[in-house]
């Protein structure tokens, strides 16, 4: 079969797809439905970040989420929240309803991000909580932008676990723009499952979104994010330096994380990972959640966001 049928076949499958549900396809990325009011802010470097913004009073949480992830992924969090937090989540540059360009895409990059957007809102201090990547990238903001992240809360990060020279190699060689643009529906719906122990059924919309945006005109672009975001991981790790996060941390695993570690690369308990980082970090408390895969604040969010509270409450 060659590209073209391929790219035929595809719409076809997507647009069907998109009648089943009662909609018209989507043009953007931008046209997704969060099912939250979204923001813009425009930042120094007129990159557009796309946020929403929930709760009026107590201290600024911002939501970092993780690779190929966006804003919906933090919404069982907000909704509980919001209560007693100003809870505020982000799509990061080149990811969901924020812009997207040839950005030189780094930890450091995604880090100075967050610190513009806090300006930008006017806000001095923040309790940076970020998932997997999102992790990785709320630890590199913690050590870079120090009077700036007052806490952070770690879920399932990326950055605990360590690759030699040609383990990351690998993860350059397996990740490319064609490999995640061709990615089929069957195989959409079996990498989602991987990050669930369970998946439940209200997290269905994740799969239904990934196979809609592959008929967007900005689809190529976030392609091309997901592979820039594997290789920031890889080449700019945190662990060597998280003995010198000053902040009080709260880290969150699933016991059953299919992710962490790499089952292709290390295998093993997600425990021995956890307990590794946490170790290095001064002043950190690990909960392991039982029954829960990587996105345990999605699967367990009701256990998730009770340790959050307690954390920082300062129970």
């Amino acid at each position: 079969m060659n590209q073209t049928i391929i790219s035929i076949t595809t719409s076809l499958i997507i647009i069907s797809s998109c009648f089943a549900q009662n909609q018209l396809p989507l043009q953007s990325m931008r046209d997704l439905d969060y099912g939250m009011p979204v923001q813009k802010e425009i930042l120094s470097n007129n990159i557009e970040i796309a946020y929403v913004e929930e709760g009026d009073k107590g201290e600024y949480i911002l939501f970092v989420h993780g690779l190929a992830s966006y804003i919906p992924a933090w919404k069982k969090n907000i909704e509980k929240l919001k209560s007693n937090f100003r809870c505020i989540a982000i799509d990061l540059p080149g990811y969901g309803k924020s812009s997207k360009g040839n950005y030189e895409v780094s930890m450091d990059f995604f880090a100075d991000v967050i610190a513009d957007f806090c300006r930008k809102k006017n806000i001095n201090k923040v309790i940076l909580a970020g998932h997997s990547m999102g992790g990785q990238i709320a630890i590199t903001a913690a050590l870079k932008h120090q009077d700036l992240v007052s806490n952070l809360i770690l879920i399932a990060p990326a950055g605990f676990e360590t690759f030699n020279k040609g383990e990351k190699q690998w993860f350059r060689d397996v990740m490319t723009v064609d490999g995640v643009r061709l990615t089929t529906i069957e195989q959409i719906r079996v990498n989602y499952a991987y990050n669930f122990y369970n998946m439940p059924k209200d997290a269905e919309f994740m799969i239904t979104d990934r196979i809609n945006i592959r008929a967007t005109k900005d689809f190529n672009d976030y392609c091309y994010h997901i592979t820039q975001g594997v290789n920031a991981m890889v080449d700019q790790p945190v662990f060597e330096f998280l003995t010198k996060i000053k902040q009080p941390t709260l880290c969150m695993f699933g016991s059953l994380d299919n992710l962490i570690p790499n089952r292709y690369l290390h295998g093993g308990p997600t425990e021995k990972v956890a307990k590794a980082g946490v170790e290095k970090i001064p002043d950190c408390k690990l909960e392991m959640i039982e029954g829960a895969g990587h996105f345990v604040m999605f699967e367990k969010a009701n256990i998730v966001n009770e340790k959050i509270s307690q954390f920082l409450s300062g129970k």
